[in-house]
């Protein structure tokens, strides 16, 4: 099943392109994946939807694990990701066309070998897509994405508010 429309990945592209911030929000997440890494001691990570890799910018110099980058809207990051002991997929999901998140959360247990450590936006963006749409094509609170997620993962650890939800998935 597709993960991501021809418009969709067009309309992305081009908000990568107009919006300087825009995929560049993983990087504040790198004490929590250090602390993971260090914990866990996975012998691969894969930044699932890392935008501008900011997160890899963040780590590479400091973890001797293989470090991998899967966007499907940043040329040169899009070829089909294979999998890896700890995955990591920060501000991705709310970022999915609501048809397609059952194929990209069925790809992210195809790739994910160990643990998974998911960061879920549950508010609108500040960002408007092209066509005049939220960023955030699915905003739901944290309750909603449990239930999702916990369809393909065991959840082992988690917080939520009102403007986001984290959580790690096993």
């Amino acid at each position: 099943m597709e993960l991501i429309s021809t418009a969709y990945r067009d309309l992305n592209k081009e908000a990568h392109v107009r919006y300087p911030t825009f995929g560049r929000t993983s990087g504040r997440y790198a004490p929590i994946v250090l602390e993971m890494i260090k914990r866990y001691k996975p012998s691969s990570v894969l930044d699932y939807g890392c935008g501008k890799g900011m997160l890899g910018h963040e780590l590479r110099h400091r973890i001797m694990q293989e470090w991998r980058e899967y966007d499907p809207c940043i040329e040169g990051k899009d070829a089909k990701p294979e999998p890896a002991d700890l995955v990591i997929c920060t501000d991705v999901l709310e970022h999915v066309e609501p048809e397609h998140l059952d194929a990209v959360l069925d790809d992210l247990r195809r790739v994910t070998r160990e643990r998974v450590f998911f960061v879920i936006a549950t508010r609108f963006a500040s960002h408007q897509l092209a066509d005049g749409r939220n960023a955030h094509l699915i905003v739901e609170n944290d309750d909603w994405w449990l239930k999702r997620l916990s369809k393909q993962f065991k959840l082992i650890g988690g917080h939520g508010d009102e403007r986001e939800l984290t959580c790690l998935m096993s």
